[in-house]
């Protein structure tokens, strides 16, 4: 202890707990690794048994993991977005993730909606309001395409989140798009690309699909999706269904959010 010319030497002592040690040692401990330790004698920890933790401080060292939460708001009037909807929620789950869907408000009225053929989807689903998306740590939209934009009643209900914007409530948080179009080139891109413009006033951080699935490069057949997000091809009279691919893809999309969602939003 009293040679200046180097580190204080300690008297090493072989031991499997801590609470043993004496003052200012180095412990050998059972794993080969030496630690230095100070340890307060006069404590309650001399009570505790040998290589023993106690319940509680087994909780605080490895507290339990809360799942990420994500909303997959959407808008379907047909049901392929909330087909597409569905395999995003699988590669979501595979994540950890805890999905809740929420249905964006019709703006048509009934008689109107009966005579398009519509046959109501989502039923079971709860209702999306704007004070409900503060609730998620993130939140993926699934949007038909209407003239190369989002559909009327998606754009209506972002319209009703101006408060949110105001106090900054979805700053920070991880933000997806999917879509559908009746035809290939429909404007599966071009509604992803203004879209966004809402995701950038509220300040929120775009998850693309990218080309995280070499299927992205199959030209076998047409299919939806792109960089953007995940997608599908209704067909001009809606009867088209998502194809494998398309399925597959948005699986890949909704795992790949929710990977990038948990890092962005660990505690």
């Amino acid at each position: 202890m009293g040679n200046s010319d180097g580190p204080p030497s300690y008297p090493v002592t072989d031991a499997i707990c801590p609470f043993y040690i004496e003052k200012h040692s180095r412990v050998q401990t059972s794993f080969g690794i030496s630690l230095h330790l100070v340890v307060d004698l006069d404590s309650d920890c001399r009570n505790q048994s040998p290589g023993i933790l106690s319940e509680a401080d087994t909780v605080a060292e490895n507290p339990p993991v809360m799942p990420t939460k994500i909303a997959v708001v959407y808008y379907s009037m047909y049901g392929h977005i909330r087909q597409i909807a569905l395999e995003v929620k699988k590669g979501l789950e595979s994540a950890g993730c805890e999905v809740t869907f929420l249905k964006v408000p019709e703006t048509l009225p009934d008689e109107v909606l009966a005579k398009m053929g519509a046959p109501g989807i989502g039923a079971e689903d709860e209702v999306a309001t704007a004070d409900k998306l503060t609730e998620y740590d993130g939140i993926m939209f699934g949007i038909p395409t209407r003239f190369g934009m989002a559909a009327a009643q998606m754009k209506a209900f972002m319209d009703s989140t101006g408060g949110l914007w105001q106090k900054g409530a979805l700053v920070g948080k991880p933000a997806g798009i999917f879509f559908s179009t009746g035809t290939q080139n429909g404007g599966q891109e071009t509604t992803a690309l203004t879209f966004l413009t809402q995701l950038t006033h509220h300040g929120m951080v775009f998850v693309p699909l990218g080309y995280t699935n070499p299927i992205m490069f199959d030209l076998k057949e047409p299919h939806g999706g792109s960089p953007y997000g995940c997608g599908t091809l209704a067909g001009a009279d809606g009867s088209r269904q998502p194809s494998d691919i398309e399925k597959e893809l948005a699986v890949t999309h909704g795992s790949h959010f929710g990977k990038i969602a948990a890092k962005l939003t660990a505690k």
